[in-house]
């Protein structure tokens, strides 16, 4: 239940009025995004393009684990408040959910044990001002998937990763959503639908989507 310990300091006062899409890399987190953004929502961007260390993480990942999910941490925090004060905001990833990527390198013995209780210190602290969001989804997807997408769209950095990381990623994630009850939520699996390419897959996640929220 190590999940459900860590999120448990949520601040329960409450919702934010934002819908935050989540799932392993490269399974269609930000094409979905976009895809919401033109139905009139509002979207924060995962903060990798403007990353000074993801590259260099994927190249050494013992030396820059640390740093990079400080870095994530402390991007998330700051897109999450102003997120709150948006109605219809839309974000990739979030504050959330960071805490799987930095317990896997712990777990995998690239991030030390005094840099993860610093991390997970921070992020309890952080934690305690957020309130949950008001509907979570994840895009639940096959390992086998979510690599076919990471090989193309082509990432030099990410294509030098080995399968079993995306592995150990997914199963992370799954265990997560298993212990995730802070909010309302629609999982999505994802392994039969292209909702980038066919129109009715697009259509038909849309519905789901829209659908839940009306339930809110």
């Amino acid at each position: 239940m190590f999940y459900y310990n860590i999120l448990k300091n949520f601040n329960m006062k409450g919702v934010w009025p934002m819908v935050v899409v989540d799932s392993v890399v490269g399974a269609g987190k930000s094409s979905l995004m976009g895809i919401l953004e033109k139905e009139g929502f509002i979207s924060f961007p995962e903060p990798v393009f403007d990353n000074p260390l993801l590259e260099k993480f994927y190249h050494n990942r013992e030396r820059y684990s640390f740093p990079l999910q400080i870095f994530f941490l402390n991007r998330r925090f700051k897109h999450i408040k102003e997120a709150s004060m948006i109605e219809n905001s839309i974000m990739d990833r979030s504050i959330y959910g960071d805490v799987i990527f930095a317990r896997m390198l712990h777990e995998n013995g690239e991030m030390s044990n005094e840099e993860f209780d610093l991390y997970i210190e921070l992020f309890e602290n952080m934690i305690q001002h957020c309130h949950p969001p008001k509907l979570m989804i994840y895009l639940e997807c096959s390992v086998d998937l979510a690599m076919k997408r990471i090989k193309k769209r082509g990432r030099s950095y990410e294509l030098i990763v080995e399968r079993e990381y995306w592995e150990r990623l997914n199963e992370n994630y799954r265990e997560y959503f298993s212990q995730y009850s802070f909010s309302p939520i629609l999982k999505i699996n994802i392994d039969n639908i292209d909702f980038e390419n066919n129109l009715k897959d697009r259509e038909y996640i849309l519905n789901l989507i829209k659908e839940r929220l009306k339930t809110l």
